[in-house]
């Protein structure tokens, strides 16, 4: 049976949710960190999830596929930019960029029809 990236994102917030109430300040300090890595500034906040997903899909890390894909369809990204930056991700990480890239056209289509 196939992975569902939907699955996967809703069983690791639950985990995450356990992290939180017993290690708040290292959560906090995470959080803080996403926040300023992600707010917009000389990049878009969708061209850094871009970035998150290519790191994601080469780091070959299914949660933060989920979770970045999920980000880029509430940031409105086109398919074009999304397959284009699995492009790169294939071009500088080979065949298992290229696995992982495919696993992001997954999750992307699993989870497109949920946000309309």
């Amino acid at each position: 049976m196939s992975k569902s990236f939907v699955q996967i994102t809703t069983d690791v917030s639950k985990a995450l949710a356990t992290l939180r109430k017993e290690t708040p300040e290292t959560m906090q300090g995470f959080g803080t960190m996403a926040k300023g890595a992600l707010q917009d500034g000389a990049l878009s906040e969708l061209q850094k999830e871009l970035i998150a997903l290519a790191i994601a899909v080469t780091q070959r890390c299914d949660a933060c596929v989920g979770f970045h894909v999920k980000a880029l369809i509430r940031l409105g990204v086109s398919r074009e930019q999304f397959m284009e930056t699995l492009g790169v991700c294939t071009y500088m990480g080979g065949g298992p960029a290229l696995m992982y890239a495919a696993e992001a056209v997954r999750a992307y289509e699993e989870m497109l029809p949920r946000a309309a």
